[in-house]
């Protein structure tokens, strides 16, 4: 991804910010290591790019490692010992009184905060106050371009048909009367990914009943309940294309193997409404061209879920950042675990997933949306209704 210097500097003028500095140590910031192409590439010493509101770019990096950042405009400053870096810094940020840095005031985005401590003191120092980097990241580090976009359209349809055909699968075992566990599903899908030519971080989640009241369980080889009919079974599934560039697409569907109980059927009803009243809230925002914030997302999500008295039961945010990463750097839907406060803007892509957990069962759905610079569109089917999974008569 080329960083856009002329529209970085736009926003940066727009936003009165003196200028975006971007920094890493061996990889402990992500995003710029992102934005500065360095992905997959071995750094050993600080660097530093600062981005002024005008002028030119400004590169500071070590003297063992002077081409790190070469492949970005700008004139490079070379430092070695600490005081030659600190020098540096003090002329490369001369005459800023605000400068943006990944940094999330109290960690209140820790998936933001990316800048420690120490050297957000060091800035400090200097007289220059730090403030966060974060819709500049939504904009120019996390937003999808088209050819973005269509992997990621290609990757939903994909994950759709494996979706489809698990759960034809697990009713055909149901069927014959054959024993089943969630591992063997979870393998058969590994299989179909490889068949479909996507990949991901990790296997998909497969639970049957209590285990999908777990959020995060996944089964393994030593620990897999079996399916059973009239059980619920929830499958969470998230790839992207095997190509450079590539984002992911992320879905949830749940079924059950039988006629489910009024219990599950209504819990599952809950969330549906909430994912709804999360969807409409965008799509009306987006259309009206009013600015929309991660964490009105989550609010339109949970109030609903909240009234109808299974507030206490949905542990987790409504939606989460896609990018390259199934966990990507832009804005969450988060009022929950944390209060994101960045806009979506043109480009975001995103999850919507409320889930309600007891001891006893898990309900979700997943979908994802795009947001484009007239309307958000939600990229693949919803469900509606349970999956009803055949069981032998």
């Amino acid at each position: 991804m080329a960083l856009e210097i002329p529209a970085i500097q736009k926003t940066l003028a727009i936003e009165q910010v003196d200028g975006w500095l971007l920094y890493d140590f061996h990889g402990s910031n992500p995003i710029a290591v992102n934005l500065a192409g360095l992905a997959g590439k071995h750094t050993t010493r600080r660097w530093y790019y600062f981005i002024p509101a005008s002028g030119r770019p400004q590169k500071l990096v070590h003297a063992i490692e002077p081409f790190t950042l070469d492949g970005l405009e700008g004139e490079k400053r070379i430092y070695a010992g600490r005081r030659q870096l600190e020098q540096h810094i003090t002329d490369l940020l001369r005459g800023c009184k605000i400068v943006a840095m990944e940094y999330s005031p109290e960690c209140s985005i820790p998936y933001l905060s990316r800048v420690d401590a120490g050297t957000i003191d060091m800035i400090r120092r200097l007289g220059i106050r730090v403030v966060s980097s974060g819709d500049l990241v939504g904009r120019f580090e996390a937003a999808w371009n088209e050819p973005a976009i269509r992997t990621h359209h290609a990757a939903s349809e994909k994950l759709h048909k494996i979706k489809d055909q698990a759960f034809q699968y697990i009713g055909a075992k149901l069927s014959a009367g054959d024993r089943l566990h969630e591992f063997e599903v979870q393998q058969k899908m590994v299989g179909w990914f490889h068949d479909e030519g996507l990949v991901a971080d990790s296997a998909p989640i497969v639970g049957a009943q209590e285990n999908a009241g777990n959020p995060h369980y996944a089964p393994t080889r030593d620990h897999s309940r079996a399916i059973k009919p009239n059980e619920l079974v929830l499958l969470d599934l998230w790839g992207k294309l095997n190509a450079p560039g590539a984002v992911y697409a992320d879905i949830t569907w749940t079924g059950f193997a039988g006629d489910p109980p009024a219990e599950i059927a209504a819990a599952f009803g809950v969330i549906v409404a909430g994912r709804d009243a999360a969807v409409a809230r965008v799509k009306t925002a987006v259309q009206s061209k009013k600015p929309i914030c991660g964490f009105e997302v989550d609010r339109a999500t949970r109030d609903v879920i909240t009234a109808a008295g299974y507030g206490d039961q949905f542990i987790h945010r409504t939606g989460h950042s896609l990018g390259e990463e199934v966990h990507g750097n832009g804005v969450h839907m988060d009022d929950y675990e944390t209060h994101d406060d960045r806009q979506l803007v043109v480009g975001t892509g995103f999850t919507i997933e409320p889930g309600i957990y007891t001891p006893e069962f898990g309900v979700r759905t997943e979908i994802n949306m795009v947001v484009g610079h007239s309307s958000a569109e939600v990229t693949g089917p919803s469900q509606h209704t349970l999956v009803r999974i055949p069981t032998r008569a």
